[in-house]
Parts: structure tokens; sequence; C-alpha cells
């Protein structure tokens, strides 16, 4: 079996001086390694094709045959590393709490604790009949939702 923690490093390594991150490296039974990678502008199929060949050169068929996919995270795909929430900042985005409450917001800042959420709702105004909309931060753990991904809207 093929170590992931070899790969994981192989990647890294692949990656330096350039602006990919990981997102996620998973080793499958029947030894089928998927690497996920991004960057603030999204990645190109010329970037995938070198690392896969960085990979390649770095793996022995002869010792132990693999299956190599090497390709972006996808746009619709729930963010896994903070990376991706940081590249997300200022884009609408969608999340599902652990306790089931779905909501979608712009996404104002991430780091290693935490990450803000600026939600729109309405709400009864003291002054008119009518509902106004009001604008609230709210706060979430990463341990706190099921998943948090780029919202793509039609218009």
């Amino acid at each position: 079996m093929i170590d992931k923690k070899e790969i994981e490093a192989f990647v890294e390594e692949g990656l330096t001086g350039s602006d990919c991150f990981v997102v996620d490296v998973q080793v499958k039974p029947d030894n089928v390694i998927v690497v996920e990678i991004d960057n603030e502008e999204g990645v190109d199929i010329d970037r995938c094709v070198a690392l896969h060949r960085f990979l390649e050169s770095k793996l022995d068929r002869d010792v132990e045959d693999y299956e190599l996919e090497v390709g972006s995270a996808g746009i619709t795909s729930p963010f896994k590393v903070l990376g991706q929430y940081k590249k997300n900042i200022g884009k609408e985005v969608e999340l599902l709490t652990k306790n089931g409450m779905k909501l979608s917001g712009i996404l104002k800042s991430a780091d290693s604790e935490k990450f803000v959420v600026t939600i729109t709702k309405k709400v009864k105004s003291e002054t008119s009949k009518r509902k106004v909309e009001v604008e609230e931060d709210l706060a979430f753990g990463y341990d706190e939702v099921k998943y948090t991904k780029y919202l793509i809207r039609f218009k």
C-alpha cells in the first residue's frame, strides 16, 4: 500500500515555488491516488499536468502499481482547507451547520479558528409596517459546520 504521508510530502515538494496549495490527498484501495490542488485564480490544466509528471517521477510502478489523478478542487465542492476560505473572502457562500441550519451570505473573514459570514435578514421595523433588511455577521468554528461552499447564482 502506498503511504499517504509520503504522497503528501511529494505534493508539497512539487508545489514549492508555485502559488498553489494542497486541498486534499487521498490514497484509495487498489492504490488509487487522488490529489486536489487550488490557488487564488484557479488551477489550469498545465499546472495539473506538471504536478502529475512530478509525482510520477517520484513513484516507481515496478515497486508498486498505482493510478494517479491530479485535479483542481471543484467550484461546487465543499471547502476543505483554510486556503479555500481565504480565496473566497468577499464572495457569496452557502453553509450547513451541524444543527441543520442552512445559510447563505458573504464570506467576510477566515482564520485558523473560525470564519465570519455576513447574512442579510428581514426584521420587523419599529418605524414602518414593512420589514427591513439588516446585515448581521455570524461567526462559526470549522467544527460547527457540515460544509461551506461557493454559491453559484444565475440571474
